[in-house]
């Protein structure tokens, strides 16, 4: 693995044979933390809303599917 350092990225050099699920993963996570740096969101606000949006989501599969 190389890690090399420029003005304005950080370049990582891998070998083939690394597990692309594992690397994509590994990506997410970094994508994450690069999206979240600058948010001022507190965890209970975070659950507060996750929580919120799962309930709307359920609703409407239920409701598309006609669940009671």
């Amino acid at each position: 693995m190389i890690l090399e350092r420029t003005n304005n990225e950080i370049l990582i050099r891998l070998p083939a044979n690394i597990d692309l699920v594992e690397l994509q993963n590994m990506l997410d996570f970094l994508d994450y933390k690069e999206q979240t740096s600058s948010s001022k969101a507190k965890q209970i606000d975070i659950e507060k809303l996750a929580k919120t949006v799962n309930k709307k989501m359920w609703t409407n599969f239920k409701s598309k599917r006609n669940i009671g």
